[in-house]
């Protein structure tokens, strides 16, 4: 680790002296890129923030949003990028409880997981080897600490070979006079570290997060990859819980990025104060550890309390209660941000210039060239087949079934669905909850494939009768440095803005990953949004066919196939699709329609398009009879449609009226499968045929 030489200049000049060691590694990492946001915060003002239901909005640990006048949710998302390749397990797991316990500072009890996966060609072994490793991380932490996966996605892209990306989002769930938040509240609370004991795994892991992978990472780096246990996080749950029941904590922060110093100095600057902290009082689980390592290092399982003088000795009881370090380690103060170590300062620096006084980055973008439409034939046949069967379309079902996504009895819609649904029973209202993004469309048109990205997530909520309330990003890019790749990087985060506000979902939060780059180049730009909405009740139309209604297509098709699976497998380029101008307004009809109990099922159309949505509908007993003019209706990715089974056509098509078109495709059948005319030709598939391309994942991995 290392302070750069204009970052120096500029401490230098704010201290009138020589930083000490502990105080140029604290700079270093709170001025990292993954901390102080120094290249994406300029771009970040393009997000609205604000509803009627926004309690907290950006800034905190995580967002609040009301659902009730009594009822909160928390949402919250992060990444694990670096880590997860360098230490798949470790890396992924340590993600989990990151934001498990981001939810944990504001008051709330996690309720649903969601994880945005991103790797290398499934074909290629070391991209099976992160998948593998990054979803048994995530699968062991998040069930043993009893918190479901509900949903999220998965993709494949031969750009992530040198650097996955694992984006972990988590809802939580508080009454309203529960909150707490990041902000100091008055001078001479104590400071209390409860959790694990620290240790040296995690050093650097701010700044390690802020550098391109080099070759040897996987060897290099492994000490800055945090080791996790998660038996003791869910004892950290339960004490959390016990706290805040009992009005113990007056502000809270996760030990995350930065480690103790990072929380601790942005927790008191936050409230406008300073500390006073004595680094010999941290419990530790190694010997001979230097201030800058107590300081720094990322350990986890730990939280930082800001407690009443008068509460200490009960904050102790519960934290013995559960066998959970403890240590007071000092106090809220007027002035600067002080720690000492062995009798001597080993810090002493402007709390808000330590945690907020990085300069920004004023970097160029160029914007990306914009593809000509260039068509190859295709056996259609051939065709369906590879769009079905890829990876990244293929069923997830190898993925989540690893997942106990029913523990806490909330998950009322369960993974594989377009949506997950969480019963918030206090309010009764199902909250429904989606997380992804995708690669080939921003790859294809950063600005216009992320506008794709916000409408296809609020389409999913839509197809289960849910409208959005609010929405996180974790905005992943490559080396900002490089003109070509902040032009992608600017692109995704106004797409997503624009489209967000045409849909008038706040976007409360989130997180900026950059410096995704190896050996083997950049990312694509990929901004992974999870969103969250409410709908009355918990119930909700399933994803699969019923067999006994007509099928309807609503929505407008964008007429070209930029971004789409069908080119990723048959070549060419096109133009990305035309996205509707009414996002809206689509959106609330189609959860109208999803609510109306004519309605026997929907489910979106976007990736591998309706091709791909068809093929998942079909079961056993129940397929379809379809019509379509072509291979372009048939693998056209345009979010904002989906297909509608109902046994009242006229109704949805009176709904939709003057919002969007609604085409009539078939009917539903009782015999498992699935005919397709496509213009002249006709294709035919059983049920058992379509599991077997679908199952492409679990086939190669058990």
């Amino acid at each position: 680790m290392s302070l750069s030489d204009a970052d120096h200049e500029l401490v230098v000049a704010e201290l009138g002296r020589e930083p000490t060691t502990a105080e140029a590694a604290l700079f270093e990492n709170l001025w990292s890129e993954h901390c102080a946001y120094r290249s994406s915060r300029p771009l970040l003002s393009a997000f609205d923030s604000e509803s009627p239901d926004v309690v907290v909005g950006p800034g905190d640990d995580a967002a609040v949003v009301a659902v009730s006048d009594d009822t909160y949710v928390t949402l919250g998302i992060e990444s694990h990028n670096h880590p997860s390749y360098v230490d798949p397990y470790d890396g992924a797991a340590t993600g989990v409880g990151g934001i498990v316990r981001d939810t944990l500072s504001m008051g709330a009890y996690p309720i649903a997981l969601a994880d945005s996966l991103y790797f290398g060609d499934f074909s290629e072994e070391h991209s099976r080897y992160l998948f593998e490793g990054v979803v048994e991380g995530i699968a062991d932490y998040g069930n043993a600490i009893g918190v479901p996966t509900v949903t999220g996605s998965v993709d494949f892209h031969s750009d992530y070979e040198g650097n996955p990306l694992v984006n972990v989002a988590c809802v939580g769930l508080l009454p309203a006079e529960r909150l707490v938040t990041a902000e100091a509240q008055n001078a001479e609370n104590k400071l209390v570290l409860v959790g694990n004991g620290t240790g040296r795994d995690g050093l650097g892991g701010a700044s390690f997060a802020s550098e391109d992978l080099a070759e040897d990472a996987e060897t290099e780096d492994r000490p800055a990859v945090q080791v996790g246990d998660p038996y003791t996080e869910k004892l950290l749950i339960e004490a959390n819980e016990d706290l805040v029941d009992a009005g113990l904590v007056q502000s809270a922060r996760d030990l995350g990025a930065a480690g103790l110093g990072g929380a601790s100095s942005e927790l008191v600057a936050k409230g406008g104060f300073g500390a006073e902290i004595d680094l010999d009082a941290v419990h530790q689980r190694e010997p001979n550890m230097n201030a800058m390592e107590i300081l720094l290092a990322e350990s986890q399982e730990r939280m930082c309390y800001e407690v009443r003088p008068e509460d200490v000795e009960a904050v102790e009881e519960i934290a013995e209660k559960y066998d959970l370090g403890c240590s007071v380690i000092g106090e809220v103060a007027e002035g600067n941000y002080v720690c000492t170590f062995d009798g001597e300062v080993a810090v002493d620096v402007p709390a808000e210039y330590l945690a907020d006084g990085a300069p920004m980055n004023d970097l160029d973008a160029v914007d990306p060239d914009q593809p000509e439409r260039d068509l190859p034939r295709v056996d259609l046949s051939e065709a369906f087949e590879a769009v079905v069967g890829s990876p990244t379309t293929a069923s997830k079902r190898w993925v989540y079934r690893q997942y106990d996504h029913e523990v806490g009895l909330r998950t009322a819609v369960k993974p594989g669905d377009d949506a997950a649904v969480m019963a918030i029973r206090e309010a009764e209202k199902g909250l429904a909850f989606s997380s992804g993004a995708n690669p080939k469309w921003t790859s294809a048109a950063p600005y216009d494939g992320a506008r794709a990205v916000a409408l296809e997530n609020a389409i999913n909520l839509a197809a289960k009768g849910a409208t959005p309330l609010a929405a996180v990003d974790c905005l992943n890019g490559g080396n900002p440095e490089k003109p070509e790749v902040y032009g992608g990087f600017k692109g995704i985060v106004d797409g997503l803005a624009d489209m967000c506000r045409d849909l008038s979902t706040p976007v409360v939060g989130g997180n900026v990953s950059l410096y995704n780059d190896s050996v083997t180049g950049p990312i694509p730009p990929t901004p992974t949004l999870a969103v969250v909405g409410t709908k009355d009740g918990y119930d909700a139309p399933p994803a699969a066919f019923s067999g006994e209604g007509t099928l309807l297509l609503v929505g407008t098709g964008g007429g070209a196939l930029g971004g789409s699976e069908y080119l990723a497998h048959a070549g060419g380029s096109d133009k990305f699709p035309e996205l509707p101008k009414n996002p809206a307004e689509v959106v609330a009809e189609l959860a109208a329609v999803a609510n109306d109990e004519t309605t026997l099922a929907v489910h979106d159309v976007s990736h591998g398009g309706l091709a791909v949505s068809l093929a998942e509908m079909v079961t056993e007993n129940a397929g379809a009879d379809v019509t379509v003019d072509g291979a372009l209706s048939l693998f056209d990715e345009t979010p904002g449609r989906a297909v509608v089974e109902t046994t009242d056509p006229e109704r949805v098509r009176e709904t939709f009226d003057g919002a969007a078109p609604v085409l009539e495709l078939g009917e539903a059948t009782d015999d498992g499968t699935l005919s397709l005319s496509v213009g002249e030709e006709q294709l035919v598939y059983t049920a058992e045929e379509i599991r077997v391309m679908r199952d492409v994942i679990a086939r190669e991995l058990d």
